[in-house]
């Protein structure tokens, strides 16, 4: 029978063989982490803004079509509102999706390929989301709104 020493929790010691906080990645881990709570906490309140603010305020669903996003985007607050919503989904659900191809690829090519679609896919939809809220115009060439006039 061998003789094992057994730390006790919270004493601060930790068995060297089991300490990945020195490496780059546990660090990384760790901020990842962080954020899915952070971002959590702080995609609720954005998301339930954004649905009292278009379903319960003045006609509530009847009441979004065209001009009422022109005229929440003519608002740099609700711009900046919007494309919080979008960066921070995006990168909570990329960060959750980049967790769950860790732990079921078991190939290191096969994890290594799926990662890149999704860091591609997440990009080309930031950048695309983006380009949508600072460049909506809502004066179409020929159209008939008394805005454009």
């Amino acid at each position: 029978m061998s003789t094992t020493e057994f730390v006790a929790p919270r004493t601060g010691r930790i068995d060297s063989k089991y300490n990945r906080a020195t490496t780059g990645r546990g660090r990384f881990e760790m901020i990842a982490w962080l954020f899915m709570r952070l971002s959590g906490v702080v995609l609720v309140v954005l998301i339930f803004g954004h649905l009292f603010t278009n379903l319960l305020v003045d006609e509530g669903v009847r009441g979004i079509d065209f001009g009422f996003v022109a005229g929440k985007w003519a608002d740099p607050v609700w711009q900046f509102w919007d494309l919080a919503m979008l960066w921070l989904a995006m990168l909570h659900g990329t960060n959750g999706l980049r967790t769950i191809i860790n732990d079921y690829a078991e190939k290191d090519g096969t994890r290594f390929w799926l990662k890149l679609v999704l860091y591609i896919a997440t990009a080309v939809i930031v950048v695309l989301g983006t380009l949508v809220i600072f460049t909506f115009d809502p004066c179409i060439p020929g159209s008939a709104l008394e805005v454009c006039k």
